[in-house]
């Protein structure tokens, strides 16, 4: 236990120590790579949100994929976000790895799916060849396929900011049990991340969009298995707080929920359903947290932006819709 919070400590304090390097020494200017999406001419951002769901097609996630495009072909979708988690158990084994046809290309085959999927990494992901989730040669195969570290999407009424939170969590490093982890492009860790949190807080300060959405897949608040990540209440929510994100969209619980807190106007939503679903619950760690909805079964989100109001909806892994929640821009800003 000595030694555990001895290499704990130590990592804050370097982290701390390395965004104090980067902020100050660094000239200030996001270096994450940014995509610019061109939206429905209809005055609004439509998109669906699923992850923790490449399992060809296994425990529900086909019949998941099949109501995901029925739902996408009524609100007529802009694109699909995954956060993450997307090859089952241990990520690709390469580029030429079968998997990938066999748990997302033919399992997500509905015309109206077939837009751009905007995806960030598990830390299943990261147990298996990490570079080939990345590499462009999947586009080839499937060209909706675009993943990245980190990124961000641009819309004409949202920014999305995508985040690589598996990095952050210091378990995987002190006890990864029987795993084995692909850290190319990681170390130094403390470097990485400071990088990282600077990148974001630069993006997110420069930000003019009526509406910013981060997503991540470890959950920052959460009732799930894995209930809070505390590297990230630590290090990535502050930065969130501070420049007034929206929402913040994760996965790795394997559940459909929705929490708010009294001192943050931050929506606080998990998709993590996509297929493989677990029977647990949890009370939220922060008692000033409140759980608006939660479900253990396997489903899905969609999210509805207009310039001034948001909507989205939880479904089931029939297509029902379990938890509906719609606000206006004034109303989440000023509800603190």
């Amino acid at each position: 236990m000595v030694n555990q919070f001895s290499n704990k400590s130590l990592f804050i304090t370097s982290l701390l120590l390395n965004f104090i390097f980067c902020t100050f020494m660094v000239p200030v200017s996001s270096t994450l790579q940014r995509f610019h999406h061109q939206t429905n001419n209809n005055g609004s951002l439509r998109f669906l949100v699923i992850g923790d769901w490449g399992r060809k097609g296994w425990y529900n996630q086909s019949q998941v994929a099949v109501q995901m495009g029925i739902i996408a072909d009524r609100l007529d979708i802009d694109f699909v976000v995954s956060t993450g988690d997307n090859f089952y158990n241990d990520g690709l084994t390469g580029v030429d790895d079968p998997a990938f046809d066999e748990s997302f290309k033919y399992v997500y085959a509905a015309r109206s799916l077939q837009k751009q999927w905007y995806t960030v990494l598990g830390n299943h992901d990261y147990r298996g060849d990490v570079e080939a989730q990345l590499d462009p040669l999947l586009r080839k195969r499937d060209s909706r396929w675009r993943c990245l570290r980190s990124f961000i999407v641009n819309t004409d009424i949202a920014e999305l900011f995508f985040v690589d939170t598996t990095p952050f969590v210091q378990m995987y490093f002190d006890d990864p049990k029987d795993h084995k982890y692909d850290w190319r492009g990681i170390f130094p860790r403390e470097v990485y991340l400071a990088n990282l949190l600077k990148d974001l807080r630069s993006a997110l300060s420069e930000s003019k969009a009526k509406w910013k959405i981060v997503v991540g897949h470890h959950g920052i608040r959460t009732t799930g298995h894995h209930c809070d990540t505390p590297e990230l209440v630590t290090h990535l929510l502050p930065v969130l707080e501070e420049y007034e994100v929206d929402f913040y969209m994760n996965g790795h619980d394997h559940c459909l929920e929705h929490i708010s807190c009294q001192n943050s106007k931050i929506r606080f939503l998990t998709s993590g359903a996509g297929s493989k679903a677990w029977l647990e619950a949890n009370k939220p760690q922060d008692e000033k947290c409140g759980v608006k909805f939660f479900h253990h079964g396997q489903g899905f989100m969609s999210m509805k932006l207009t310039k001034n109001n948001a909507r989205f909806v939880f479904y089931d892994v029939f297509g029902k819709p379990l938890h509906r929640w719609r606000t206006t821009l004034k109303k989440l800003h000023t509800s603190m």
